[in-house]
């Protein structure tokens, strides 16, 4: 007899929408914190829009002005979460050329009186288009 192999994730994260509706009445029934949302959304392991709209299913009722701001929150925050990626993603490019500051991507040389020439950021991002439409 083979041993089963067992998902290591609770079962309350893979049960299905209707599963999940089920199960939800007794989740609710036992709540009793502050914001339901939230917590349907960590216990059932599903984003906010999701959670709101299953609550809403079964019954629960938000007010109207919570419910138009939700979508927009849940934007802001992804909208958010990219612009942290491209800054990390930039200040990693920084950290790439060590020859460079804020105004050049490469420092070539410098003149004498001590002025920095070389390539600029919008050069290097102007080579960095042209290389990918070669592709």
């Amino acid at each position: 007899m083979s041993k089963k192999k067992h998902s290591s994730t609770p079962r309350c994260k893979r049960l299905t929408r209707s599963r999940r509706l089920a199960a939800a009445a007794a989740w609710l029934a036992g709540y009793e914190g502050k914001n339901p949302v939230r917590a349907y959304r960590r216990h059932f392991g599903v984003d906010l829009l999701c959670a709101l709209k299953e609550l809403e299913m079964i019954g629960v009722k938000f007010s109207p002005q919570y419910v138009l701001q939700l979508p927009k929150s849940v934007a802001g925050r992804i909208r958010a979460g990219r612009e942290r990626k491209q800054e990390k993603t930039r200040r990693e490019e920084i950290d790439m050329y060590p020859d460079s500051d804020r105004h050049f991507a490469f420092i070539a040389g410098y003149t004498e009186g001590g002025f920095p020439y070389g390539i600029t950021w919008e050069e290097e991002e102007a080579f960095r288009r042209i290389e990918e439409r070669r592709e």
